[in-house]
Formats: structure tokens, sequence, C-alpha cells
């Protein structure tokens, strides 16, 4: 026996039953037209048995006008209206007038929406990209990306500065423990690295320099050669592409992070300028320690080059540093050590800008580290040759 609860459920059900009215439609052909009446309700769960006899009827269209009635529909969602649609496409690429008979505004509208299949294959396959345009369009994107990445890099330090709002009489500043703690990152953690790579580059451009030099018998000009070289030029570049790839990356990858989290957007809320807040701290700590990091890989590289002359060609460490004196000055210094605070501008700049480029994915991260790391470098590199064509030009 039911209950009362159960009757009225069950009755319920029935009377939802009733209510679905199947699809159907009637096809009427006279001497100069066709008309289709369609009647019931045409959704996805009501028009599989009439899919298969309209599919027929729009095979076998004779060409004439034909009138589409819709004055018995009932429900109508998207499957009916593609029916709907496609019929009407098939009249139409027989020549023949289509026209739509007691259609509401709501059913035309939504046969109206859909888009033409025939029309997007016709576009698809009219749309050859010229020749001309297929070479050259990837050179002229990369040419506007590189003018947006100027433009952002313009802005991340205008407003590193601006944002920094160090003001002395407020606490609403930047905090000196964040360039000291990103001192600490960069620089101190890094000594090690650097230590030890400029140690092996030394001691391999003096065991270079002094076999090639051993044929004219000048293996002494080996110290001339490296200190030279190291000074100017080698001790400033490798220093700056090991933190690009260190340092640089890890900003690209801790900004990143935070724009994912949406930690940026929170900044925002909290009135505070997210530059200001995560780049100046480390474009200061980044102008700050590359230099030192300079000073520190020339240091071990003459150390390399002295322990390598001392072992491979018999120069002694007071020959060795009695030459160097002899072989630099002050402006060879000067010129490798003047770059360091350009170098360190320009990785932290660029990390910054591929950090704020950062996606919702993953994918975008390690994308825009990649980049940041290899942009990075090659700038680096090209403003070092900027800076020895500048020297060689006002001879220093």
């Amino acid at each position: 026996m039911l209950t009362k609860q159960q009757k009225d459920t069950r009755g319920e059900a029935q009377l939802g039953e009733e209510t679905r009215q199947p699809a159907w439609f009637e096809h009427h052909v006279s001497a100069d037209a066709e008309r289709l009446v369609l009647g019931g309700d045409w959704r996805h769960a009501a028009i599989s048995g009439v899919c298969g006899e309209l599919l027929e009827i729009q095979k076998n269209l004779t060409g004439k006008q034909l009138e589409i009635d819709l004055s018995e529909l009932g429900h109508f969602d998207t499957a009916g209206a593609w029916l709907v649609r496609k019929t009407m496409l098939a009249a139409s690429a027989q020549g023949a007038a289509v026209e739509l008979l007691a259609a509401s505004d709501q059913a035309r509208e939504l046969i109206d929406a859909l888009p033409d299949p025939a029309e997007q294959t016709t576009d698809k396959q009219t749309s050859r990209i010229p020749l001309f345009e297929r070479l050259f369009a990837p050179t002229g994107k990369a040419m506007y990306e590189l003018f947006d990445d100027f433009i952002a890099s313009l802005y991340i330090l205008g407003s590193a500065v601006r944002g920094a709002q160090l003001k002395l009489n407020r606490s609403a500043g930047i905090s000196p423990a964040a360039i000291v703690t990103q001192i600490d990152h960069m620089g101190v953690r890094a000594v090690p690295i650097i230590t030890l790579m400029s140690f092996l580059i030394g001691a391999i451009i003096a065991q270079q320099g002094a076999f090639q030099l051993r044929y004219f018998g000048a293996e002494v000009f080996v110290v001339d050669l490296v200190g030279i070289l190291q000074l100017r030029e080698i001790g400033v570049l490798l220093t700056a592409i090991m933190i690009a790839g260190r340092s640089g990356s890890a900003i690209t990858a801790e900004i990143g992070s935070m724009k994912m989290r949406e930690e940026i957007d929170a900044l925002k809320v909290m009135g505070l300028n997210p530059v200001g807040v995560l780049v100046f701290p480390r474009l200061v700590a980044l102008t700050v320690v590359l230099p030192l990091l300079t000073v520190v890989a020339n240091f071990a590289a003459l150390a390399g080059a002295a322990a390598v002359s001392w072992s491979y060609s018999g120069i002694t460490p007071d020959v060795f540093v009695t030459r160097l004196r002899e072989a630099i000055d002050l402006s060879t210094v000067i010129s490798g050590m003047i770059k360091a605070p350009f170098m360190a501008l320009i990785i932290g700049i660029v990390a910054s800008v591929e950090g704020m480029k950062v996606g919702g994915s993953a994918e975008s991260l390690g994308r825009r580290v990649t980049s940041s790391v290899v942009k990075s470098i090659f700038v680096v590199i090209l403003v070092d040759g900027l800076f020895a064509m500048f020297y060689a030009a006002i001879d220093f």
C-alpha cells in the first residue's frame, strides 16, 4: 500500500511524463512549395525519433520553396534548433527560398545564432596566408613583444622607485630587513659557486694562454692576458650570467607564484604597490651584491691563474703579482666594475617583468622562468658588447 506522499510523488512523475510530448513533423509537397509542420517538444531528449526521417527529407528536397511551420511546436532547445538549421541550409544549398512560419522571437533568435558549417569551411579554405606574411609575421610579432617588454621594464623601474615610499616619518615603507634578506639570498649564498667558477675560469685561461704563448717564448705575458681579460670583461660578465641563472630565475619564480596565488592582487587590495614591495628590495639587493661578487670573482680568478702559472709555467707568485701590477692600472678595474650595477638592474627588471606575466598554470610559470634566464643572459651580453664599443670609442 502506498502512502499519500508516495502517491503524490508518483502522480507528479506521471504528470511530467504526460507533459513531455515526443517530436513529430509532417511533410507536405505542393506544385510550387514544400511545407514542414513541426510539432511536439523539439528538445534533446525527445527528437531521437525524427532525426533519421528528417535527414532523409533533407537529402531528397526538390529545390522548391520551403516553408517551415512552427505553430504546433512545444518546447524548443539547441538540439531542435540545430535540426531546423540544417534543414534550412540543405534547402538553401539547392537554391530554394526558406521561410519560417509562426516562429516565436526566441526560436528565431536561437536558430539564427547557430553557425553555418559551410561558411566556416569556405573561410578556412579561402583564407590561405600569403608566403610573405608567413615569413615576416613572426618577426613583426617579436618586435611588438620586444617593444612591450621595453615599456614594461620602464614601468617596473619607475614603479619600483616610486612605490618604495621611503619616508622617514612613516612605517609603511620598505623595511631594510627585506633588503638585507635579499642580499643574503642573492649575494652571501652565491659566494661559493662564484668563487669556484671564477677560480676554474682563471686557471683555464692561464693554462691555455701559457700553452699558446710558449711557442713565442713569452709565457710571462700570460699574466697580462689573465689580468686584463678578467678585470675588464670576463669577471663581471660571467658573474652576471651566473646571477641571471641563479637569482633571476628565483625572482621570476617567486613573483610568478605570488601572481598565481593572487597574493599580488591582495597587496593591491591592501593599498600597497606590489612592484614597490616585491621588486624594489630585489633590485637594491642585486645592485649591491653584483659588484661585490664581481670583486670576489676577480680575486678568485687571479688566484686560479697564479696557481696554474706557478705549476705549469714556473711563474712564482711574486713574479705574478709584480707583472700584474705593471699590466693593469686603475682604469682596468674601473672599466669592469662600472658594468656591474647596470647588469644588476637589467637582471632584476627582466626577471620581474617575466614574473608579472605568469598566468594561472604551472606551465606558464616554467615558460616565464626559462624566458627570464634566456632574456637576461642575452641582454647582459649585449650590454657588455655596447660597453666594449663605448670604451673603444673614448679610448678608455
